[in-house]
C-alpha cells in the first residue's frame, strides 16, 4: 500500500474552508467515482471517501486542510501522479478562495 499525506494551511475562516472542502469533495466524487460522507464538527469537518483501490479522509479546520489516502496495490504504482494531481487541485482551490486572491482571475 502507498500512503499519501498532504497538509495545506489556508487563510480562510471555518465557514469558507467548509465551502471549499465541500466543493473539493463534490469534484472528487464526480471525477474519481468516490463514495463519500461529509461530517461537520464544531472545530472542523471530515470528508471520508473510498472506492476500489483507495480510501482516505480530508479534514478541514479553520487553519488547514489535511488529506490522507491509502492507495491499493494497483493504484500505488501511480502514487506520484495521483499525489501531484491532488496537490494541484487542493492548491488551486485554496488560491481561488484565499483573501489574497480577491479580485484576481
Amino acid at each position: 500500500m502507498a500512503d499519501i499525506h498532504i497538509e495545506r494551511a489556508h487563510g480562510m475562516d471555518l465557514t469558507q474552508a467548509r465551502q471549499t472542502a465541500r466543493h473539493w469533495a463534490t469534484q472528487a466524487e464526480e471525477k474519481y467515482q468516490l463514495q463519500g460522507s461529509y461530517d461537520e464538527g464544531p472545530e472542523g469537518d471530515t470528508f471520508s471517501f473510498q472506492r476500489t483501490g483507495v480510501n482516505g479522509t480530508m479534514q478541514v479546520t479553520g487553519q488547514a486542510f489535511t488529506l490522507d489516502a491509502k492507495l491499493g496495490f494497483l493504484l500505488g504504482a501511480f502514487k506520484p501522479q495521483i499525489e501531484a494531481e491532488m496537490i494541484k487541485k487542493i492548491d488551486a482551490l485554496i488560491a481561488r478562495t484565499s483573501p489574497d486572491s480577491a479580485g484576481q482571475v
